[in-house]
């Protein structure tokens, strides 16, 4: 990592870090792996832009990566392999391939045989004479096709950080980083293996083609893309110079606004990152808010089992967040035209799997059940225009250290000053 993460960066850690929480409510068990890229050409040339070390620059941005999507509140990933901690495990990976033909050295770099391995494309899709790796134009000399990628590089005036190999000193390419930290922790052959869409090719490709081509088994049984994050219609990335920071994304929306932001788009689909729909996203979160002032701790009613399974039943369906908000909103209209208290146990059970049960906790956390059912039972009084009896519920409430703030949203309890 060589700069802060942005709001892009940070879609894909929402999305898989939200899939487990959907995968484990489902009954699975869940090892969820999310790499740190901290050796790559990026980081040198930031490192000497900075002048600062390339170790010291990546174990600063490693630190704030995990700092500012610690305010996400999602929890960490099970594991977080570094590529400078896994350097034994990617050269391993590497003299197989050597061993195997599909690999070769040259001038102390060593690249994959790209044409050694029949099912090369079949990730992306691209014709094989189409495909530029991305590399850079220095070493092109060293290749046998341009279309092979490198798997090792040897080490270059500037650079500042390599490690011994039977090829010289040097440092892995990225595509084969990723694979040998996931293979070290998940194996071969796992369930998912997920990332950005623009990951899709060269990276991901070149991942499925090394593992597959060294371990005659899929590197992963499934591969899933998220959209990009879009400001004024392109792709949001530092390369480009249009990104906005998460950090600053948190400060000025906060961190439910963001989560629910990222649900109300489906994640394959590319989302505009913009003042609208960042405020559309806080007035949801506002109006789950709202309703969980009037509702009862407890068992939902029976009405409410059909949307809570219309909920989950659009998870199930390549994780469609945007048609499960449909259903949750459905269950909190449901909720504030019914009469009687309604139980909130099912909206937290689909709050939880977004990772906004939090929205709920104030009146956990707020004033007693009592008091509640006191205000609930003026509000009641209220729709019936029974004033004097919600004058009077108003008193008791007092009697019990709390007062009530009516607003544009429903009654607020507050502690009496």
């Amino acid at each position: 990592m060589y700069g802060r993460v942005h709001v892009g960066n940070a879609r894909p850690f929402v999305v898989f870090s939200l899939l487990k929480r959907f995968l484990v409510h489902e009954g699975f068990e869940v090892t969820l792996v999310m790499n740190i890229t901290d050796v790559n050409d990026k980081i040198y040339a930031a490192s000497l832009e900075a002048g600062v070390g390339s170790a010291e620059l990546a174990a600063e941005m490693t630190e704030a990566y995990t700092a500012d999507t610690d305010r996400l509140e999602l929890g960490r990933p099970d594991h977080e392999p570094l590529a400078s901690a896994t350097i034994d495990e990617i050269l391993a990976l590497i003299e197989r391939l050597v061993e195997r033909g599909h690999a070769y050295a040259s001038g102390g770099d060593v690249y994959f045989d790209v044409r050694s391995y029949r099912n090369y494309g079949e990730l992306s899709h691209r014709k094989l004479d189409d495909m530029d790796q991305g590399e850079d134009v220095e070493g092109a000399e060293r290749k046998r096709d341009p279309v092979d990628f490198a798997l090792w590089k040897a080490q270059k005036p500037g650079e500042d950080t390599a490690w011994n190999s039977p090829w010289g000193r040097g440092r892995p390419g990225w595509h084969i980083e990723c694979s040998a930290m996931a293979e070290s922790l998940l194996g071969v052959d796992f369930e998912i293996h997920g990332g950005g869409s623009d990951l899709i090719f060269p990276h991901h490709e070149n991942e499925a083609a090394q593992t597959s081509a060294a371990r005659d088994a899929p590197l992963a049984r499934l591969w899933v893309h998220n959209g990009m994050v879009r400001l004024d219609r392109s792709k949001m990335a530092k390369s480009v110079g249009n990104i906005f920071m998460l950090g600053d994304a948190l400060a000025a929306h906060g961190r439910d606004a963001l989560l629910m932001y990222f649900c109300g788009g489906h994640y394959r689909q590319p989302v505009e990152f913009d003042d609208e729909r960042l405020a559309e996203a806080g007035a949801r979160v506002r109006r789950i808010r709202e309703a969980g002032r009037r509702l009862a701790a407890g068992p939902s009613p029976e009405w409410s089992r059909p949307l809570r399974d219309r909920f989950f039943a659009a998870l199930a369906r390549d994780f469609n967040t945007p048609r499960a908000l449909a259903a949750l909103f459905d269950w909190v209209s449901a909720a504030n035209s019914s009469a009687a208290p309604v139980g909130d146990g099912e909206l937290r059970e689909m709050l939880a799997v977004l990772g906004l049960e939090n929205l709920l906790a104030a009146q956990a956390a707020g004033a007693p059940a009592e008091v509640t059912e006191l205000s609930q039972t003026r509000e009641r009084a209220r729709a019936a225009r029974d004033w004097a009896e919600a004058d009077r519920l108003r008193e008791q409430i007092r009697a019990r250290g709390w007062e009530v703030r009516d607003g544009p949203g429903g009654p607020e309890l507050l502690p009496a000053a």
